[in-house]
């Protein structure tokens, strides 16, 4: 690529089409940047008129901020910054071509002295927002400082955590990856063909769902999106489900809809309520306000897309009439009926996390109207070019460089899964203090993993929570790998196969000739650390740990439970009594000038042993009942347990399986009762 520089495209005449202060921007800017584009007006009514240019970045913007195509610069005259400056861009990027504006930044120059807060004001509301550089005319053109655009630039670039996205993503700005699937869906409904994709929480589907959306109508083509956790919708019998989504079709393309009705002054095209379709007469009404729609669009297909299928699937569906009675058979036989009979009327996509509702051939004796009736697709992950491009992408806005070495990590670790590469990505944004651009090493990922590992329990919760709401055996097979119960794994994969491909389609796990494993080395660590006391086929070794360990972390909770009781009910020095009382008179007299604190510290008082917590609670059991379910004995008992087999010095024997089975009962029981009284 040959070196941009400086200066203003001979053909620009700025006399005539700018005022004089633009005038003065323009040839500054032209110090810095290349203006290709001398511009035009941008009108909003007949009041309203902002002027643009195009200017190219020159070698230094270049490599500072992975900029190479032209920007679209806005000046705005006018004493306040108005929200309809941010439709001024998106104006002028209708005029050109894709592959000439850059899209991710752009810059707005106004006589507004308060306009670089009023724009971040705007954009806080808009995470998928361009990063917008705005600059005060005379505050501009007053400074003496050289650099001051690139410091502009770089504050703006710098400071936005472009990795860190919670909401799917409605716009094509920060969208990578997923053609071949949305081409996939998108040429299937042109073909009259219905689709289904299915994936866990945060892979990505909503925003696929978005991307179809916006991929039909480049093309004029309809679709209405129906989000089936949404109480309007599932709270609805299955013939208002019908009318709903009709209602939500009338909705969207309300204007379009009003507009051919009044033009040909039709009233009989005017559309039913609610209340005409009843349970007899839902399908006909259905079908024939579907196919006026159809018309009214030109004879253009309307694309189905059903968000969160789970929510309406039998047996896991949130509401009666959809899991247990006949509502789902219903709703389904009359969309798929009707579909049979109208030919490129509409088609539908159903999306979810399990293809339960496609799989399963009878539902309580009756057939499933679904079955085998669509391929199941699974949300694939991102393949290590495809996280390339993501990462380093949006890193280099930001003046990060990553080692290839790291973006390998980043697919091994988290198997290609965008959200948590994502997030791993925003760890280390957030790490990285120094000067940028900033080259990220194996070393500095390392670090931020470590970080992210140490707080992101709640983004696997987030991801893994509808297997283990919904699909518990799916979830148990999890755990069951995680933690090396292999034999009960391939149980669990014998009993059912599709319990095995749902999996394997998630792109959590991996079969290579029989063996399993996890693609996703994070979900693994996750689980295991989650569930490292269920492992069954353990080693001597590894129960000596297990029980050694939990018996450590039980211990001082009972210590601090013990004092929290005594000294809220009896304070102090009472509460010290209750606890010197357990020793002989010589051991008191070596103990008696500790307070109550330190005599329930390991650290401070050597003397006090597991057992003597168990005899403290006993004896005062009135204090400590609530607490473990009233259950004296049973408590008597469980300690009993925890203190033989949970300390290493006395096992004269090996701990056998049944010990461990007993010792993880007992201490299971404890660890709750302590955990529910303190949440």
């Amino acid at each position: 690529m040959s070196e941009t520089r400086p200066g203003i495209h001979p053909s620009i005449k700025l006399k005539g089409s700018h005022k004089s202060i633009e005038i003065k921007i323009i040839e500054k800017l032209s110090e810095e940047f290349f203006i290709t584009y001398g511009g035009n007006d941008i009108r909003f009514g007949s009041n309203i008129n902002y002027k643009y240019i195009l200017v190219k970045p020159t070698e230094r913007f270049r490599e500072m901020f992975n900029l190479d195509r032209e920007i679209i610069v806005i000046f705005s005259d006018y004493p306040d910054i108005q929200p309809r400056m941010l439709d001024a861009i998106d104006r002028v990027h209708q005029q050109f071509s894709d592959l000439r504006i850059e899209k991710i930044c752009s810059i707005i120059f106004s006589s507004d002295p308060n306009c670089e807060t009023k724009i971040k004001d705007l954009l806080k509301s808009d995470q998928e927002s361009q990063i917008i550089i705005s600059v005060n005319y005379h505050k501009y053109l007053l400074s003496k400082d050289k650099y001051f655009m690139v410091n502009k630039f770089r504050e703006s670039f710098y400071t936005r955590d472009l990795y860190a996205f919670q909401s799917p993503l409605k716009k094509d700005l920060y969208f990578f990856g997923r053609t071949d699937i949305i081409h996939q869906i998108v040429n299937r409904h042109a073909s009259n063909e219905n689709s289904a994709l299915f994936g866990l929480r945060k892979t990505g589907k909503t925003s696929v769902i978005f991307k179809v959306e916006r991929t039909l109508e480049k093309t004029g083509q309809k679709s209405v999106w129906i989000d089936c956790q949404n109480t309007s919708f599932n709270k609805r019998r299955w013939n208002e489900a019908l009318y709903y989504i009709i209602h939500l079709i009338r909705e969207k393309y309300k204007r379009e809809i009003d507009d051919f009705i009044d033009k040909i002054q039709a009233n009989k095209l005017r559309f039913k309520s609610q209340d005409s379709y009843t349970e007899k007469d839902a399908a006909i009404i259905f079908e024939d306000e579907i196919l006026r729609l159809h018309g009214i669009f030109g004879k253009k297909s309307i694309l189905l897309i059903f968000d969160e299928i789970e929510r309406i699937t039998f047996g896991v569906g949130e509401n009666s009439h959809w899991a247990k009675d006949f509502d789902f058979i219903f709703f389904w036989q009359t969309l798929r009926s009707i579909f049979q009979k109208l030919n490129n009327v509409f088609s539908y996509l159903i999306v979810g996390t399990n293809p339960k509702c496609i799989e399963q051939a009878l539902i309580n004796g009756k057939d499933n109207p679904l079955f085998n009736s669509v391929p199941s697709t699974y949300i694939e992950r991102f393949a290590l070019a495809q996280v390339k491009e993501m990462v380093g992408s949006l890193g280099r806005f930001m003046g990060l460089e990553f080692d290839d070495l790291v973006y390998s990590k980043l697919y091994e670790d988290f198997g290609g899964h965008p959200f948590l590469i994502r997030y791993v990505c925003s760890t280390i944004n957030g790490i990285v203090q120094t000067q940028r651009p900033y080259y990220i090493d194996r070393v500095t990922y390392e670090s931020a993993k470590t970080k992210f590992n140490q707080t992101s329990s709640g983004y696997f919760d987030m991801m893994l929570g509808i297997l283990h709401d919904y699909y518990p055996d799916e979830y148990t097979m999890l755990e069951n790998l995680a933690t090396g119960n292999i034999q009960e794994f391939k149980d669990f994969a014998e009993l059912s196969p599709e319990y095995t491909q749902h999996l394997l389609g998630y792109g959590i796990i991996s079969n290579t000739n029989g063996t399993f494993d996890f693609k996703i080395d994070s979900i693994r660590d996750y689980l295991n650390g989650k569930n490292k006391y269920i492992k069954l086929n353990q080693t001597a070794e590894e129960m000596y740990h297990e029980t050694e360990e939990r018996r450590n972390k039980l211990e001082p909770k009972i210590r601090t439970l013990i004092k929290t009781i005594f000294k809220a009910k009896y304070g102090e020095l009472e509460g010290r009594k209750l606890v010197l009382q357990l020793f002989a008179t010589d051991i008191r007299g070596k103990i008696d000038s500790l307070n109550l604190s330190e005599l329930l510290s390991a650290d401070s008082n050597k003397y006090l042993m597991f057992l003597h917590l168990k005899e403290i609670i006993y004896k005062n059991w009135s204090d400590f009942q609530l607490i473990f379910d009233k259950d004296q004995r049973g408590f008597d008992f469980r300690m009993d347990i925890v203190n033989t087999i949970g300390r290493r010095d006395a096992h004269t024997r090996s701990i056998s399986k049944n010990d461990m089975q007993e010792y993880r009962s007992a201490i299971g029981w404890l660890e709750q009762k302590i955990k529910d009284y303190e949440s």
